[in-house]
């Protein structure tokens, strides 16, 4: 499989897992919805801040299993950014991950940041069709008690503070991000 793993040397990354490395950073994030805009910006200004990211950029090869990997990355993460956008929940992928990085947040092994790019906090609790028309979707193909873990990690991650692009626009999100993640991995 093709991802994208990067270190700095200023981090001071250690050795760990199955992944060779261990990350600051882990983005979760839907790609056509903010690869090409926010998500490849935050994720080169991470870089030149000495942290170290795991971001999908390559995409998944086709036959190869997936799981295993992005899961260990989440383990292998100080943090785990999910970036909420219109079309995240509608990834089985997004979706598994947030149920991961909720379930590891509960044991205090990891922090969950999340930034909602072009969605409401309200959206993503499921107060709105927007994804509650892509959860039915996955009940559809999934079945209820996957779905009913993965509304139950959505409406979870927005008890937590996170940043509004919607509002403020995602160049004032980037520069309120950097000092709060500036600051953890001092």
């Amino acid at each position: 499989m093709k991802r994208k793993m990067s270190s700095s040397p200023e981090t001071g990354s250690a050795s760990h897992g199955s992944l060779g490395t261990k990350f600051e950073v882990f983005l979760s994030f839907r790609g056509p919805d903010t690869r090409a805009n926010f998500t490849d910006t935050l994720y080169y200004a991470l870089l030149d801040k000495g942290i170290s990211v795991f971001i999908d950029k390559q995409g998944i090869d086709i036959g190869e299993e997936i799981g295993p990997e992005i899961f260990q990355a989440i383990d292998d993460s100080k943090i785990c950014i999910p970036i909420f956008s219109k079309g995240y929940a509608s990834s089985s992928w997004c979706m598994r991950e947030l149920e991961h990085m909720m379930q590891r947040r509960k044991t205090n092994e990891l922090e969950v940041l999340p930034i909602f790019y072009d969605v409401e906090p309200s959206n993503v609790k499921l107060e709105s069709k927007v994804y509650v028309d892509a959860l039915t979707l996955h009940k559809e193909k999934r079945g209820a008690e996957i779905v009913q873990h993965w509304a139950k990690a959505l409406k979870e991650v927005t008890g937590i503070k996170g940043w509004d692009t919607k509002n403020t626009g995602y160049v004032n999100s980037l520069n309120s991000i950097f000092p709060f993640l500036y600051v953890s991995f001092a």
